[in-house]
């Protein structure tokens, strides 16, 4: 007999964009690349905290705390570690495939830390 894990959703970047934009979005979009990743480039009104700072404990910032949560790193892999550990803690949490990468190929806004356009790092 095979045991199979089971793998946390994954969304696409329409889908998770979709989910986090608007007025009233209904989720919050989670990035989860490092610092210098996040200022060279991160998609507007994303909310950022680190996979490194989540490993050792650290909470969501308010705008994020007991919100849905599409989670993105820069290709994907960090997000889907993100995602499973926020859902073991009890939130909702999705990764997107793909991350940044497919975000910025999908031709969805880059911004810097000044709010210029930016890249992926």
């Amino acid at each position: 007999m095979f045991l199979f894990r089971r793998s946390q959703p994954r969304v696409s970047v329409d889908q998770a964009r979709s989910r986090t934009s608007g007025d009233m979005p209904a989720a919050i979009l989670l990035d989860v690349r490092e610092k210098p990743e996040w200022n060279a480039g991160h998609a507007p009104g994303a909310v950022h905290v680190p996979l490194s700072k989540l490993v050792t404990g650290a909470g969501l910032p308010s705008q994020a705390s007991g919100r849905p949560l599409v989670v993105i790193c820069r290709s994907g892999h960090r997000s889907q570690q993100a995602a499973k550990l926020l859902t073991e803690r009890g939130a909702q949490a999705v990764d997107v495939k793909g991350g940044m990468n497919a975000w910025a190929a999908a031709g969805q806004p880059v911004l810097d830390e000044r709010g210029n356009h930016g890249q992926i790092a």
